[in-house]
């Protein structure tokens, strides 16, 4: 049957690719936010990542004479995307002043289960019941990696479940928009709109409002870290938009479980945290179900060239 619209097929190992790099650098910037967190507001990490977006991604765009102005439709979801944008990673930055790396990210990994769910019922995609079978063996990983201790952390033990609903619906949102906004074009403006927003919130509160709102000045060593948190978030988010455009979300759900196992050698490097014998069972689980899934659509994509040629060739179809 052609295709009567101008929209490229989907390329899932690429999409996979591109979302194995975002597996890495996520929890790399969230390192450095919790480092930082011991010495500056949730608020002044907000605005650094953000600034530092718009700083590293104007210039590309207008040096490449990328389109970036939105209207309509794209326009409000790129506005809504902004606002889970800001409200995700302030929770998941706020969840790392009390939480282990690995931890904040495990409770969140339901995130990828309810985007599973989400593609599945929201958007109308394809969800086959071996991928559904190794999003669920992923998430019993997931459990088994977590092990909260609710009565020691308190609340800030549910901040990372916030963060699982937030992405999830970003993610949601940023599929809508992917194959019709360029990416890059599309994190400058986010960027810019998010600086907008919290910006003025820091001004308003100065230094006599909440602590995780007030606008304080960073020290010498803390500039290189809020750099490197703006670079790194910036090229991350970048590489799951990328990933997005080129694959269905309920592919990449299972994918995202392999940030687990990264946070892991993350924070032992940098907190020497390791996980005990059930966490590290658990993480193996989680990149057997990721590997799986690659496997799976490695099979997938080949099909067709391996499938018996039609005796009559097909009608072309539109490109």
């Amino acid at each position: 049957m052609a295709r009567m619209t101008g929209i490229a097929p989907d390329r899932p190992l690429l999409g996979i690719l591109l979302m194995l790099g975002f597996c890495v650098l996520a929890p790399l910037g969230d390192a450095l936010a919790k480092l930082l967190g011991q010495n500056l507001p949730v608020g002044m990490i907000l605005l650094a990542r953000f600034a530092a977006q718009v700083i590293l991604l104007a210039p590309l765009v207008i040096a490449t004479n990328r389109p970036w102005r939105m209207r309509g439709r794209v326009l409000r979801l790129a506005a809504w995307r902004t606002l889970l944008h800001i409200a995700g990673i302030g929770m998941m930055f706020s969840a790392l002043r009390f939480l282990p790396l690995a931890d904040a990210i495990a409770i969140a990994f339901v995130m990828p289960f309810l985007m599973l769910l989400l593609g599945r019922y929201v958007l109308d995609e394809e969800v086959g019941p071996r991928r559904l079978i190794a999003c669920a063996v992923g998430f019993v990983g997931t459990l088994l990696v977590i092990q909260p201790s609710f009565a020691a952390v308190g609340w800030p033990a549910l901040l990372p479940l916030g963060v699982a609903v937030v992405f999830a619906l970003f993610m949601l949102v940023t599929r809508q928009i992917a194959r019709e906004t360029d990416p890059v074009s599309l994190q400058a403006v986010s960027g810019a709109m998010a600086t907008a927003v919290v910006l003025p919130i820091l001004l308003a509160f100065g230094d006599i409002g909440p602590e995780m709102l007030r606008l304080t000045v960073p020290r010498g060593s803390d500039w290189a870290l809020l750099i490197a948190i703006g670079a790194i978030g910036t090229l991350a988010h970048l590489l799951m938009t990328w990933s997005l455009r080129h694959a269905p979300a309920a592919t990449l759900a299972p994918m995202q479980y392999l940030e687990i196992p990264f946070a892991t050698l993350i924070g032992w490097a940098i907190f020497r945290d390791l996980p005990n014998g059930l966490s590290a069972l658990g993480i193996a689980i989680t990149v057997a179900a990721g590997l799986y899934i690659i496997a799976r659509e490695r099979a997938t994509s080949r099909a067709p060239r391996s499938a018996p040629q039609p005796q009559q060739p097909a009608p072309p179809a539109a490109e």
